[in-house]
């Protein structure tokens, strides 16, 4: 009898601790962070972490990390689907000698960023780095001081990339950088988003893909860059660049207003940029293009003050082949 006692006394003890421990290895759908949390803390609210790196390892695939108050919560690396959210408040990143937010997703990932302020203190690297795959959303954020791109978007399989609602400013290469060696297809959409002050503005560079790579940029300012404002660029008709310019303020850049370089004279149409009711003004160059490159009009446009407009531009094609005026 005394041998059943304690077998079962062993067995309630076993129990109890696979309950003990379940919890304390178990992620949170939502976690929290402040500026007066501890990384040790389960990031609950009323025991929140201090760091998104520390908050980020005790959060669910697709779960939530949210800012309780204003704080700096240092640079992170993301390796899973996850939203951090600090739109109601400040969620100060600051990444000097590092680069800000690393995203390195697997396939079908979606990361989303909002409210997030990252400083790169004039020696950050990029403000955000894409190098997985999947979503990229990044929005109501504010980019600035990094010596490298405030965004590049460089993923290892087909993605997307959408900002809206964001500042990027004082970048030592590009405000927006979309660039990849791998043959993926790419589609960004970039709406309300103020890009100033930076080596150039926007860059869509197909050289190192082997697939189409497409561009949506409305409602934006891009202006005071020391290169061009927004450019594109492809050497074969196999890979494509495109991009849709509509309804955006592009002024005040060193280089071209908008650029659009199919690299080789051949004719292909590797890169075309369609350009719709913006204004252009301000620029070394209001429209370019270079080689089998072409910008395309949608003739309701206003290009002028440039020292030198690049028009008239070639007429959108419409239905039948009847150029859009």
């Amino acid at each position: 009898m005394k041998i059943v006692r304690f077998f079962l006394s062993l067995a309630v003890l076993l129990l109890a601790s696979v309950f003990l421990i379940a919890p304390a290895s178990a992620q949170a759908t939502r976690t929290w962070v402040s500026g007066v949390g501890n990384d040790a803390d389960p990031c609950s609210r009323t025991a929140p972490c201090k760091t998104f790196a520390g908050a980020i390892s005790k959060t669910a695939t697709a779960g939530e990390i949210n800012c309780l108050d204003p704080g700096g919560f240092g640079t992170v690396t993301i390796t899973k689907s996850i939203t951090i959210d600090c739109k109601t408040t400040e969620g100060g990143v600051l990444s000097t000698l590092v680069n800000g937010i690393v995203v390195n997703t697997p396939a079908g990932s979606a990361v989303h960023l909002r409210g997030i302020d990252i400083d790169g203190g004039g020696t950050g690297l990029d403000g955000v780095r894409m190098l997985g795959q999947g979503q990229l959303h990044i929005e109501d954020s504010n980019i600035e001081r990094v010596t490298g791109n405030g965004v590049e978007f460089a993923p290892n399989g087909n993605s997307e990339l959408y900002i809206s609602n964001t500042r990027i400013a004082e970048t030592g290469a590009e405000g927006v950088l979309i660039k990849t060696s791998f043959a993926v297809g790419i589609n960004a959409i970039l709406s309300k988003v103020e890009i100033t002050n930076s080596a150039s503005g926007i860059l869509v560079d197909g050289t190192g893909n082997t697939v189409a790579m497409n561009l949506t940029l409305t409602d934006s300012v891009v202006s005071g860059n020391t290169g061009n404002g927004v450019a594109i660029k492809s050497v074969a008709a196999a890979s494509p660049v495109r991009a849709t310019i509509i309804g955006n303020t592009i002024s005040a850049n060193a280089g071209s207003g908008v650029n659009a370089n199919g690299a080789a004279a051949s004719g292909n149409g590797s890169a075309i940029a369609f350009l719709g009711e913006s204004t252009i003004f301000g620029n070394v160059t209001g429209a370019s293009n270079t080689g089998s490159g072409a910008v395309q009009s949608f003739k309701n446009n206003m290009i002028s003050g440039n020292v030198s407009d690049g028009t008239p531009l070639a007429a959108f094609p419409g239905p039948g082949g009847t150029p859009l005026q």
